[in-house]
């Protein structure tokens, strides 16, 4: 049983590029990063496990907890190496999850590719049962059939099953026989069924997220089976828990039944941190803003809670493209993501244009100044040609970077096609991936209703702190904080935390006709499930929070908004207090309502269950340690468009008495914060890094002439 407040816990997340590993005991935190073993993940763990525990000084028994977040899942869908996975469902419904809805990535292209199924149509069956919308069963479910299927079953050489049929999220009794049928014939396949993964409604996403999690199950269990056997047998005698993408904690056996769940895991600690942070400092309004080696992760944060979503897509074909990858129904921490991290491959296109991303040169061979073979131009390449990163100080010295490697991939790729200096080159690629993530964070606040230039930048990710006064001018934004740790921040996030479990269901009711009875009973039976998958992970004594919410809209719409509801039953005048909920949430959303000329309605209901979030540990004082004396290297300045002269600086170096102005590199074990011209930069007391505008964007020799 887990206790709630263990004073060492290790955060571990496997990134496409990096594998961070945070330790906190005592007061202390120690980090470590690796570059991601990609044939086997296990290994950076292990390794960077062992580091942590010997900068600790401790052993390896004394670590209490262990919170895991892996890519496992999301790499086994987008290089489809999951398992050999089959699907039954109702007659008439085989070619759904290829049909799909009218969502288009291009809307003008007559050739445009949509995702291969996980479950091609050779593997998909059909049987005759059938149920309507109110669950009552029109064709009862023949178990002759479902024998009559085992041979083809067996020829696919099915490892995993998926269940899908119409209308179960309503009454799953005919998914549960077949489950049970096939659980006792093959009790070797792993089975999913819709009912349990996604009980809701819209067939087409309800199908793909079961099918998903069948294709990811397998080799979801067999590693973290393996993992945990290969931390027993490193001296580790503790827990280990899985990171979700609804941002809280849950058992290893929840995530090995559900491992669709994990698929965002990493990126939402990242977002966990950023509020951790928000809430520390009293910043209501954030921009949490995660850049590592493959993506960039961009997440709203209002009230210190992070924007939230019930739907996601992943393995996309026009990559960070809505409407062109596998939807998944889950809970999942709201943020855009694009293909802009130090590893993003900078090209020119065919019309000759200047482009960063979305391809990456990962861990393998990683960027040129890497020195590990590979030889395309990236960001990383960039950054060093600016003078920006130290190449004897890469990511806590774990690689000593090739500049003449970095000038040599920029000039032939980028430099001499364009015509162009091995410097402007540089400065192009940053501004290019600069200007990506801002255009993104731009059409992210507008379609959530909201603006950046009145939040503050939370910045983290080894790559970000390169890049937050350049990304912030663009936004308008005039404050940034950088954590310390901010290199390792997914991780670190992990360690705040919460263990919690959210239960999802499509309860359908127009407001007109509100049955109060029926929305309690299906509301406890929610937080009743939920309740049980978090009891597995704390003690009975162990104090819970229930968050209720509401999907609404108003009668005839085809899209619903969260609605949050107090944690109490309904009463008889709940219909009309729900009417004015939703048109409060409604008017903030699209800035109006309808009127009086539409009712709502209820479409699902969500329950999250959840311990309270560790509190963040008091550390070491950040002004105990002295850092060393500034210096100067010459790098180029955005602000001006022109190289100059950088005050180098630790960050131990800094004080709230001790500010340093732009130019200037702040430089600490996982990163560098470049600090333009028109920023200044202190340490708070808080030991986190504040940077605030100093002046608008100067104009360069040129543009002053």
């Amino acid at each position: 049983m887990r206790d709630l407040k263990p004073t060492t816990r290790v955060g571990i997340d496997i990134g496409g590029t990096f594998t961070d590993i945070v330790l906190e005991t005592n007061g202390q935190r120690f980090t470590a990063k690796l570059l991601t073993t990609l044939n086997n993940p296990a290994d950076a763990c292990m390794h960077g496990l062992e580091s942590v525990v010997q900068q600790a000084q401790i052993k390896p028994s004394a670590v209490e907890i262990i919170i895991h977040g892996t890519t496992l899942a999301t790499n086994a869908i987008i290089e489809r190496k999951g398992a050999t996975t089959s699907m039954i469902t109702t007659r008439g419904f085989r070619d759904v999850i290829e049909i799909g809805t009218e969502g288009r990535p291009e809307q003008y292209d007559v050739n445009i590719l949509k995702p291969e199924p996980l479950v091609p149509r050779r593997r998909r069956f059909v049987v005759s049962e059938r149920l309507n919308s109110a669950g009552n069963v029109l064709h009862p479910l023949s178990e002759t059939e479902l024998e009559a299927l085992i041979p083809q079953l067996d020829k696919a050489e099915t490892e995993a099953l998926a269940i899908c049929f119409l209308h179960s999220y309503v009454n799953p009794a005919h998914e549960h026989v077949a489950r049970d049928f096939f659980a006792k014939r093959r009790p070797d396949w792993l089975i999913s069924i819709s009912s349990d993964i996604s009980p809701e409604f819209r067939e087409f996403e309800r199908f793909s997220t079961t099918c998903a999690n069948a294709y990811v199950q397998p080799l979801t269990s067999k590693y973290l089976s393996e993992f945990e056997e290969r931390i027993t047998a490193g001296g580790y005698k503790c827990e280990m828990m899985m990171m979700l993408s609804s941002g809280g904690l849950t058992t290893v056996q929840t995530a090995k039944d559900v491992p669709v769940r994990l698929i965002e895991s990493g990126p939402a600690g990242g977002a966990i941190f950023a509020c951790d942070v928000a809430a520390r400092l009293g910043i209501k309004q954030a921009l949490s803003f995660d850049m590592g080696g493959t993506t960039a992760k961009i997440c709203l944060i209002d009230n210190y809670k992070a924007q939230t979503s019930r739907r996601f897509e992943v393995a996309r074909v026009y990559r960070f493209r809505k409407d062109s990858g596998i939807p998944l129904r889950i809970p999942v921490i709201d943020m855009v993501e694009i293909g802009a991290g130090g590893g993003s491959i900078a090209t020119i296109d065919t019309l000759g244009r200047l482009t960063v991303g979305p391809e990456s040169a990962g861990s393998t061979p990683g960027p040129a100044c890497y020195d590990q073979g590979g030889t395309q131009s990236t960001v990383t390449d960039a950054n060093l040609v600016l003078g920006r990163i130290n190449p004897d100080e890469f990511a806590n010295s774990l690689l000593v970077l090739n500049p003449d490697a970095a000038a040599t991939a920029l000039s032939t790729h980028i430099a001499k096609p364009l015509n162009i200096g091995s410097v402007a080159a540089a400065y192009g690629v940053t501004e290019i991936v600069c200007e990506n993530m801002a255009n993104a964070a731009r059409v992210h606040t507008i379609e959530s209703g909201k603006n950046t230039n009145d939040r503050t930048l939370i910045a983290f990710g080894g790559a970000a702190p390169l890049h937050i006064c350049q990304l912030a001018d663009k936004l308008g934004i005039d404050r940034i904080i950088v954590p310390a740790n901010a290199g390792v921040g997914s991780a670190a996030g992990f360690l705040r935390a919460p263990i919690s479990y959210e239960v999802f269901r499509t309860h359908y009711q127009h407001l007109d006709y509100f049955d109060v009875e029926a929305a309690n009973s299906t509301l406890l039976e929610m937080e009743d499930q939920a309740r049980s998958k978090v009891r597995l992970g704390t003690s009975a004594d162990t104090s819970l929070t229930t968050h209720r919410v509401a999907y609404m809209r108003y009668h005839g719409q085809g899209h619903e908004i969260a609605v949050p509801l107090a944690n109490k039953p309904f009463q008889d005048d709940a219909a009309a207090e729900l009417q004015n909920l939703f048109d409060s949430e409604y008017k903030i959303v699209f800035g109006r309502n309808i009127g009086n000329i539409a009712v709502a309605e209820i479409v699902s209901l969500a329950v999250t269950v959840t311990t309270e979030p560790y509190a963040d540990i008091t550390h070491t004082s950040p002004d105990a340690i002295q850092g060393t004396s500034p210096s100067v290297r010459t790098a180029f300045d955005s602000a001006v468009e022109e190289d100059r002269d950088f005050t180098i600086v630790s960050r131990e170096y800094l004080s709230v008495s001790k500010p340093v102005s732009g130019p200037a590199i702040i430089t600490e074990k996982e990163t560098s914060i470049v600090v333009s011209s028109i920023f200044k930069a202190c340490k708070l007391e808080s030991g986190d890094i504040e940077l605030l505008r100093t002046e608008k964007r100067i104009l360069s020799k040129k543009e002053s002439e």
